[in-house]
């Protein structure tokens, strides 16, 4: 007997229940970050604490780190049914804490919260669907989830946009309350108890993941005076703890990575470098609402749909790159950093200004869609690598390490923008010279450092050994804009 495979088979009946219940945690996890872009600079506005602007990212994707981490453990300890319903509890719960902030700190709690709930809920649907569809099923599943993402970047700014409009920012974390349990009470009546999969034992970095949140707390805790000294001091100790998880991952039997994942010899390091930069330059959009809010005179739903053009460029580059056969696939992974310094560079002329003029504001989404076409021209190729140069038996922990380390390298990116920022006169003097300031400074140095690819990406192909090309289902099922 032959078992369909085609869109209806997923869409339809139970199994369009079993989907919606699926992408519903993605999406809700995805169109979050999006909204909360758009809205923060209203809530700065509204309770203080622009010295925190960063901090509101930086610790939500800290926290998700831990909970996508976490995911497997949960899933077999729980169950999936119990394991969802969880997850939806505890995003609930920071969407609750949210709403109600009366200053910076709760609203960064409650963030903190949110991403780890956010984290089960994006990291537990992709487990879950060897468990509730069938084989040939697997690759639509994987598209529709990730295809999450692309619809967040419409919803998202739009939702968020609209609230900040009419300041009531507090009702856009209210809205999410009822949706979560919406989805929490069909994934509890669709998704199984147990998992028929026999128990694995499943372990967990804990020293790493520890040790990475330390890195990301030293360098926002430098951050928060305007002090050389202190942002240089938060920095080094950064640095040192980066190298002790990098000693650690060398020696501990627990691993995030590939095994000889960090060796400057393997083929696998120039790729991690390589998408930790790409992702690490398209974290200074976390301040592009608030810029173009303050700089350029642009409404809440104006400026969070021009942040989100990042992500709709990634979209568009990968589509683009998917299907090229290896030497115009090479060929387009070494033109993603052309594409990214240049849209950086744009970014660093075009959103200090303060003209309020048609041009620049061109110029300003320009830059946005160059930095995430870029990044999605390289990314479908840097993926296909990482699995390709590991053993059968590391295949999982390869696969695992893609979110890992995008996620880390978010966090780490979103923090070293706090940094530079604050440095610049973000906060002191602040307002429009700070502003200007700040991503002058912050998208120049960020275009400086994305240079750093032009070397990292032709370490990845002179070590190349993918053969053929870049399958669009691999591409659907792995490409994630994971943004802050």
């Amino acid at each position: 007997m032959t078992t369909a495979t085609g869109w209806a088979a997923l869409l339809l009946g139970k199994n369009g229940l079993r989907s919606l219940a699926l992408a519903g945690g993605v999406a809700l996890h995805a169109i979050n970050v999006y909204l909360v872009t758009t809205i923060l600079p209203s809530v700065v506005k509204d309770i203080g604490g622009l010295d925190y602007y960063a901090w509101n990212t930086t610790l939500f994707v800290v926290a998700s780190i831990i909970g996508s981490v976490l995911s497997a453990k949960c899933l077999t300890g729980l169950g999936p049914k119990l394991a969802y319903a969880v997850a939806g509890v505890i995003f609930a719960i920071g969407c609750g804490i949210c709403s109600l902030a009366p200053d910076m700190g709760v609203l960064i709690l409650g963030r903190t919260v949110q991403g780890l709930g956010g984290g089960l809920l994006f990291a537990l649907p992709y487990s879950m669907i060897r468990l509730v569809f069938d084989e040939g099923l697997w690759p639509r599943a994987m598209a529709l989830i990730s295809g999450m993402w692309g619809a967040a970047t419409l919803i998202g700014p739009a939702v968020g946009g609209v609230f900040a409009q009419y300041d009531a920012w507090r009702a856009a974390f209210w809205v999410l309350i009822p949706v979560t349990l919406v989805f929490m009470l069909l994934a509890t009546l669709m998704l199984p108890k147990k998992s028929t999969e026999p128990r694995a034992k499943v372990s967990v970095p804990m020293v790493q993941l520890a040790l990475l949140t330390a890195v990301v707390l030293a360098i926002s805790l430098g951050s928060i005076k305007p002090s050389p000294l202190f942002n240089g001091l938060g920095l080094l100790v950064g640095l040192v703890l980066l190298y002790a998880v990098y000693r650690v991952e060398g020696s501990d039997k627990h691993r995030m990575l590939p095994k000889n994942s960090l060796s400057s010899h393997g083929a696998l390091l120039p790729i991690y470098l390589s998408m930790s930069l790409m992702v690490i330059g398209m974290t200074s959009e976390v301040f592009v609402p608030y810029f173009l809010q303050v700089l350029h005179l642009q409404t809440p739903l104006v400026a969070g749909y021009i942040a989100a053009l990042m992500a709709a460029g990634w979209t568009l580059g990968a589509l683009y790159s998917s299907s090229l056969a290896r030497e115009s696939a090479n060929r387009a992974t070494l033109y993603g950093p052309v594409f990214v310094v240049v849209g950086l560079a744009l970014a660093c002329f075009f959103v200090p200004q303060t003209t309020g003029s048609l041009l620049s504001l061109c110029g300003v989404s320009v830059g946005m869609v160059c930095v995430g076409t870029g990044i999605g021209l390289a990314w479908p190729h840097l993926l296909t690598r990482v699995l390709a140069n590991v053993p059968d038996a590391e295949k999982d922990i390869a696969g695992a390490s893609i979110t890992t380390v995008q996620l880390i390298a978010t966090a780490i990116g979103a923090a070293l923008a706090g940094m530079i920022a604050n440095l610049a006169g973000f906060t002191t003097p602040g307002g429009v010279e700070g502003a200007s300031s700040a991503a002058a400074w912050l998208f120049g140095l960020y275009a400086l450092l994305s240079g750093l690819l032009f070397i990292t990406v032709r370490q990845v192909i002179r070590r190349d050994t993918v053969e053929g090309h870049v399958d669009r289902d691999v591409l659907l099922a792995t490409e994630k804009p994971e943004l802050p």
